[in-house]
């Protein structure tokens, strides 16, 4: 897999600016810029991150997502505001039968508080919605992670409940509140 030249690029166009582009290996050098950039701080709601040593590390990170992504099991975007990379945008994983995906995703601090994440949703979940891939969305996210409740909220999730020590971060059990928002 390593003729990245030959690997199939998705693009969904956001706005004027915004745009995703589908996990490729030929993104990795600057994924893994972005990650070491942002480590300290996408550490305290994700626990990936220490994990991203090297640029092999997001090589073999992006080869296994791409063949995710085009089986249809899981989604990974590249955020690209006027042409840089400023994030991921993901379905962690998506249930065929159910029609169910569970979002992720992230931003380069630098990028924050612009609504990139929700024109992102917006988007991306009409788009699936309207395709029939997938009708309920699912968000969770750790209690403590202010930003990432409130994304939900505002783009019309509703909070269904509270997973208690569901996630593991820094060494301790994070409660988890999970949102949805179905279509369809």
């Amino acid at each position: 897999m390593r003729d990245s030249d030959n690997w199939q690029d998705d693009v969904i166009n956001i706005d004027d600016h915004i745009t995703l582009h589908s996990i490729n290996e030929r993104y990795v050098d600057e994924i893994f810029a972005l990650v070491q950039k942002n480590k300290a701080w996408l550490q305290t709601a994700m626990d990936w991150p220490r994990f991203v040593l090297s640029v092999e590390d997001s090589r073999k990170m992006a080869q296994g997502n791409y063949i995710l992504h085009h089986r249809g099991y899981a989604k990974m975007f590249l955020i690209f505001q006027d042409k840089k990379m400023v994030g991921v945008f993901s379905f962690n994983q998506i249930e065929p039968t159910n029609k169910t995906a569970y979002i992720g995703y992230w931003l380069d601090k630098d990028a924050l508080g612009a609504g990139i994440i929700s024109r992102a949703l917006d988007t991306v979940i009409h788009k699936y919605a309207r395709e029939g891939l997938v009708r309920r969305f699912v968000i969770k996210c750790i209690v403590s992670n202010v930003a990432s409740n409130q994304v939900a909220l505002r783009n019309g999730f509703v909070l269904e409940g509270r997973l208690k020590q569901a996630e593991f971060l820094n060494g301790e059990f994070h409660d988890q509140n999970i949102y949805a928002r179905i279509i369809g």
